[in-house]
């Protein structure tokens, strides 16, 4: 044996660990810790160990068993620990859930849970017909196409070591789907909805996550390729953009402005189920933004999983604490609501730099997203836009400015950690604010390529869900009935109240002939105008 460089303590030790393992691999109940503990010393270990010795042969194998028992070992972690941040990441399915239950009025509360429900259902069913396909379908010997995926259709030919990438990019479709039920809200049709979730996670969000994540065009732009961690643009956007065009095209809901245009309150009916909804968020967010480390194994991984979950935690803070106190200096009050949704639009925020932003700027960006939620809003209610819970200045707007600060605010080291724009040790481009010693000086080169994905991003997403909606629209089965509406989509679509103790009655189930029922005929003849304002007034009088 060669001169030891470790302590013979530690030396001992190590070799105790794998003589164990020996043991271990015959009990499957014990090896993945023993695995760990031995892993940890085998390569401090090589060296010390003439691995053709005899000695070393009868008493542990090959050294190129070993090595395959690491491998083996860091897979495994790797898969456990996205496996892990995949099932926050579908948590953050019951806080969207909560979040727009509690936003809405009473009588369209099992509306909404439904159809968040059907995001993951129906979610599923596109991404496993068409969009992992779409997103990722690149086989192992093939360049990547640099506009859409060709492969791996119903996951037919994908390697069962990738289920994991499957299941995990589902989670983050689902969560784009998922954005588009608050902008559109208690007035669109159901059958609607379910064409639009199937629509975005078969083909609208893969093909932009292929263009950024999967080797497409945008991820090789100016040699430096657009920077997106976790998702600004690539979820958050897609999902912001699609409510606020279907928002657009839906109209807003009876009664939220007057005939001079100015905006009539109508607030949700549980401030508990949205401050529940939206703390489930933010949990879920540690899977969503550490999870996008794609593993933890290796010093890299590591440290840029910590400093996502510490960059991701001040952004949502600073962001909460900024709204807190433009509201109070606005309207006078400390608003729950807004504080809420001030989170949220912290946590989009940071999404795509948080894997290499120091923490002062975490707290810049976030607080920057917070007041640009609070003139997003303004702005969508000035111009007429009812969006129920403001998904589209949050998700949209903040999505925006998260891919944008990855341009100004992009470490070189942090790049380093992540493999991100880089060739090597050779960190081609990063934030504009820092100095590169790649290049010895500043580049907007990143800032550049972020930009353009911003505006192509959005330009994709808004054509093609304009061009779905609207064709629903002039088909006439986007939105419900004013009767509908005004009687609420619970007792009218859904079996009844979702509190039965209140005094409202399930009435008959309306006639559907073929999914096509009286509630999706426009123009509705049923009543005048006059009436039907006469019946929201008494409806919302009896809601008070």
């Amino acid at each position: 044996m060669q001169k030891s460089p470790i302590a013979p303590e530690e030396y001992i030790y190590t070799l105790a660990c794998l003589r164990v393992l020996r043991v271990a691999r015959k009990t499957p109940a014990i090896e993945c810790g023993l695995r760990v503990v031995a892993i940890h010393h085998f390569w401090s270990l090589r060296e010390v160990v003439n691995v053709g010795s005899q000695e070393w042969t009868s008493e542990f194998g090959n050294m190129s068993d070993l090595e395959t028992l690491a491998e083996e070992t860091e897979a495994a972690v790797n898969t456990m620990f996205v496996l892990f941040s995949g099932y926050l990441v579908f948590m953050m399915q019951n806080g969207f859930a909560m979040l727009t239950a509690g936003s809405v009025r009473t009588k369209n509360t099992k509306n909404v849970l439904l159809k968040n429900l059907l995001d993951a259902c129906v979610g599923a069913m596109g991404y496993w017909m068409f969009g992992y396909a779409f997103a990722y379908g690149t086989p192992v010997d093939e360049e990547p196409n640099p506009f859409i995926g060709h492969t791996f259709f119903f996951l037919s030919g994908l390697p069962e070591t990738d289920f994991v990438s499957f299941f995990f990019q589902w989670t983050f479709a689902a969560t784009a789907a998922t954005i588009v039920s608050g902008s559109v809200a208690e007035r669109t049709s159901f059958y609607a909805y379910l064409g639009y979730a199937f629509f975005l996670t078969a083909f609208v969000y893969p093909v932009v996550s292929h263009w950024v994540w999967g080797g497409g065009w945008l991820s090789t732009l100016f040699d430096v390729g657009v920077i997106d961690f976790a998702g600004c643009s690539v979820v958050h956007m897609v999902g912001g953009v699609a409510g606020l065009v279907g928002a657009v095209l839906v109209g807003p809901r009876m009664g939220r402005f007057d005939a001079e245009g100015n905006v009539v309150p109508m607030p949700g009916h549980s401030a508990t189920l949205c401050t529940l909804g939206t703390f489930i968020l933010w949990f879920g967010w540690y899977g969503f933004n550490p999870g996008s480390t794609l593993g933890i194994f290796g010093s890299g991984s590591t440290i840029t999983a910590q400093r996502c979950a510490v960059t991701t935690t001040l952004a949502a803070a600073a962001a909460g604490l900024v709204v807190l106190i433009i509201v109070k200096i606005r309207d006078h009050i400390f608003d729950l609501i807004s504080v809420l949704n001030g989170v949220l639009a912290g946590l989009v925020s940071i999404t795509a730099v948080c894997y290499g932003t120091e923490p002062y700027a975490a707290v810049v960006i976030g607080g920057i997203g917070g007041g640009l939620y609070l003139l997003g809003g303004w702005v969508l209610l000035k111009l007429r836009i009812d969006d129920p819970l403001e998904a589209f200045p949050i998700h949209g707007v903040c999505g925006a400015w998260g891919c944008f600060a990855v341009g100004l605010f992009s470490t070189p080291w942090g790049q380093l950690n992540a493999g991100l724009g880089v060739d090597g040790d050779f960190v081609k481009a990063c934030g504009a604010f820092y100095f590169n010693p790649s290049i010895n000086g500043r580049s907007g080169t990143l800032l550049g390529a972020n930009c353009i994905a911003i505006l192509v991003i959005a330009a994709w997403t808004a054509v093609l869900i304009f061009i779905l909606f609207g064709t629903f629209k002039i088909a006439g089965i986007l939105r419900i009935s004013p009767e509908i509406e005004i009687l609420g989509n619970d007792v009218s679509k859904h079996g009844g109240s979702a509190y039965p103790e209140e005094p409202l009655e399930t009435g008959p189930p309306a006639k559907d002939n073929l999914g096509f029922d009286e509630s999706m005929k426009i123009p509705h003849e049923a009543k005048e105008e006059e009436e039907l304002v006469e019946d929201l007034d008494a409806e919302k009088t009896v809601e008070v």
